[in-house]
């Protein structure tokens, strides 16, 4: 029964204690705990009689101690026992063929053939005095670590753990190469009135104490269960297919990540029946080379050229070593696909520029670039529609110009006709009145190579609609008596009043020489 008082737990440890009924008792603390064991043979009867129980204390230390005194113990039970000066306090982890199990596995030796001992379960004396020594833990660990700042030592104090009668602490440390802490170790006597043991953790040790969330979206392996740190190279990658990124590879604690080794030995087995491919494969339409290995599936992909993706052919390893074989033996084979078995087709993986962290940055120009790429190709698809819209929009504006009815396209294509010739002489006058607005007159009646007057009209007359500047758009709007005012949109303002007096009488004397027959249209 669990108590209903809530109590501070010591995650260290993995447990906190109750003092609710007539003895102190020990509850675990909810969660994934290295700390913790499954017992799976508590249900079955113990095969082999033994004495010998596995004692846990702070974060990974556990040791065994023989049960001398013959006491009722089970899992979880604080007990007293034998240490190196005075007594520690611990609590029972494992017990039974368990316990046997767990020492071959970890290898396990006691100092010259005998265990240390289990004292007694622990009194309510025993256990305030460890409450008081794990109390004063994290303040010694934060004056270590200014201590040894002072003095200039390469290392860091990961932990400190206070032994059960207080008269000893182990501090945990951590560093790259060696360190003389002989000086330290005096001063840390001098400052806590301890004996000292120092003890050397690496960087995955750290790790598991401090606890984290790996890249998988689980809590690290080294915190919750992997209790034996095996050794971890870039080979167990290599066998595996995976990128050699160390970005990739490495974990929280800088080191090749520990789970890099739980298919290796899946992948070394699957390699072996892997043939080597050295030299190309050899058929009648060409020289093969293979591109790349599916262990799992023992498939193996082949390209017709050497440096590109060209004619990519997959097929099993079976039929890689009958080519091999057939190779070997001076002849070439067909094709290197089996004509019974359908080839292999690759999925498509989709992961170009997925790990790239700017992919996104330029997606909004892209678009932009992309609409006005495709506005650009409509117009060009389509000019005669521009120039058609254009041609509407230019009657409309002669009739609020006219204030009346103007003619179809016919009758004004016809009057474009009637008025080249006047619209000729009008230019002469032009050039002769004045030099500087010849050459842009010149300019801008000037034709393009190919382009007929009757285009080059249109042209203008889709411009003046649209009202671009430099037409005089503006002036046919104020124009009232003039019926051909769409025509003459492209001449340039003059500075003065005298040339655009002397286009005025040219242009009614023009009108007057036209024959009568065509103002019926």
């Amino acid at each position: 029964m669990s108590c209903s008082k809530k109590h501070i737990p010591e995650m260290g440890r993995g447990f906190c204690l109750c003092d609710c009924g007539p003895e102190l008792k020990v509850e675990q603390v909810e969660g994934c705990f290295k700390l913790h064991e499954t017992p799976w043979l508590d249900p079955y009867p113990d095969n082999i009689p033994t004495d010998i129980y596995e004692v846990r204390f702070k974060n990974t230390r556990r040791s065994y101690y023989q049960n001398v005194n013959h006491l009722n113990l089970k899992r979880g039970d604080i007990v007293a026992v034998e240490a190196s000066p005075g007594h520690d306090i611990g609590i029972v982890s494992l017990t039974g063929d368990m316990v046997a199990k767990q020492i071959r596995r970890t290898g396990f030796t006691p100092f010259n053939g005998e265990y240390k001992k289990i004292y007694r379960k622990a009194k309510p004396y025993d256990i305030e005095r460890w409450q008081e020594a794990i109390s004063l833990e994290h303040d010694t660990m934060i004056q270590a670590r200014q201590i040894a700042a002072e003095m200039g030592l390469d290392m860091k104090i990961g932990d400190v753990e206070y032994q059960g009668d207080k008269i000893k602490a182990i501090f945990y440390y951590i560093a790259e190469g060696r360190v003389d802490f002989r000086e330290l170790i005096k001063v840390f006597a001098e400052r806590f009135h301890i004996r000292i043991e120092m003890k050397q953790i690496g960087a995955r040790q750290e790790a598991g104490r401090i606890g984290g969330i790996g890249a998988c979206g689980r809590e690290l392996c080294c915190a919750s269960w992997v209790s034996n740190f095996s050794s971890v190279t870039t080979n167990a990658a290599r066998v595996q297919d995976i990128s050699l990124n160390p970005q990739k590879l490495a974990g929280q604690c800088s080191k090749l990540k520990c789970c890099l080794m739980y298919e290796y030995d899946s992948y070394a087995d699957a390699r072996q029946s892997i043939p080597r491919v050295k030299d190309p494969l050899q058929a009648i339409d060409g020289d093969y080379y293979l591109v790349k290995t599916d262990i799992l599936a023992h498939t193996m992909t082949f390209s017709s050229s050497k440096d590109a993706m060209a004619n990519v052919v997959t097929i099993p390893v079976s039929r890689v070593r009958e080519i091999i074989a057939a190779n070997r033996a001076g002849k070439k084979v067909d094709s290197i696909a089996d004509k019974d078995e359908a080839p292999v087709m690759e999925e498509p993986t989709f992961r170009t520029g997925e790990d790239s962290i700017t992919r996104f940055d330029n997606l909004g120009k892209r678009r932009k670039n992309r609409g006005r790429k495709e506005q650009r190709r409509q117009e060009k698809a389509q000019p005669d529609k521009v120039r058609t819209q254009g041609d509407e929009n230019t009657p409309a504006n002669d009739e609020q110009a006219k204030g009346g009815n103007a003619g179809n396209n016919n009758g004004r294509n016809r009057n474009e006709r009637r008025n080249r010739p006047a619209r000729a002489e009008r230019q002469t006058v032009n050039d002769t009145a004045d030099s500087d607005n010849k050459q842009s007159a010149q300019r801008e009646n000037r034709p393009s190579d190919g382009e007929s007057p009757r285009r080059r009209d249109d042209r203008r007359r889709s411009r003046h609609a649209q009202g671009q500047p430099g037409t005089q758009g503006q002036s046919a709007g104020r124009r009232t008596d003039n019926p051909d005012n769409g025509s003459n949109t492209d001449k340039p303002e003059r500075e003065n009043g005298a040339p655009r007096r002397r286009e005025r009488r040219e242009r009614n004397d023009a009108r007057k020489q036209q024959p009568q027959g065509n103002k019926e249209e």
